[in-house]
């Protein structure tokens, strides 16, 4: 057999190897980038109606959607460009659903801006550290953090739980204190990466 044939593909290629990690359209990115897209167009409901089917629907999907593209990120191979969209998407879809609650006289703006001080300090906290070579992954307490903010929105939003401001509040708050916890993990566990950085280059 020759060189040229030993190097043919036969058959389909494997999914797994269609994307390369510089690679932007992807299925798993589009889906974030959609995401990103239709958020205003849900912000816009939320502000004008934040108590509806419609408004809760949409949310639904929209919060939905990271999972599809996470699925689909796994099985088709993460990109640096997805490591970079799918958290600037969930940013924008929950701080901006926050915010637009807050607009909406359906949550107090204290809490709210407790998370974005939150999300915004670990967003610059994380490029300083993507700078310096170093990738912290997600725990499970942030994962967890980002549902309850979700599940805060959904209770504002859908008109089966809306009256019971109470329960959309408490979440809310139990998602402040998770946001926080999972901060202060995030910064330890970046601390410790920077030290062992440091411990390799000192004995290189």
């Amino acid at each position: 057999m020759s060189m040229g044939e030993h190097d043919q593909t036969h058959g389909p290629v494997p999914i797994d190897d269609r994307y390369g990690p510089g690679a932007l359209l992807t299925p798993a990115n589009m889906i974030t980038m959609l995401r990103l897209v239709m958020t205003p167009a849900l912000l816009v409901m939320i502000v004008k109606e934040p108590s509806s089917w419609a408004a809760a629907a949409f949310w639904t999907v929209l919060a939905f959607s990271d999972g599809i593209d996470g699925h689909l990120a796994r099985k088709h191979g993460t990109t640096r460009s997805g490591a970079f969209l799918d958290p600037l998407a969930d940013k924008v879809l929950v701080l901006g659903a926050l915010f637009a609650l807050v607009a909406a006289g359906r949550f107090w703006i204290v809490p709210v801006l407790l998370i974005a001080i939150r999300e915004v300090a670990i967003s610059v906290y994380r490029t300083h550290l993507g700078r310096q070579g170093l990738a912290v992954p997600a725990r499970t307490l942030g994962k967890l953090k980002t549902v309850v903010q979700e599940f805060a929105v959904a209770f504002a939003l859908f008109p089966v739980t809306a009256d019971y401001h109470l329960l959309a509040t408490t979440v809310l708050w139990i998602a402040v204190a998770l946001t926080y916890i999972s901060g202060a993990q995030y910064l330890l566990d970046g601390r410790g990466a920077a030290t062992t950085l440091g411990h390799r280059t000192t004995s290189a």
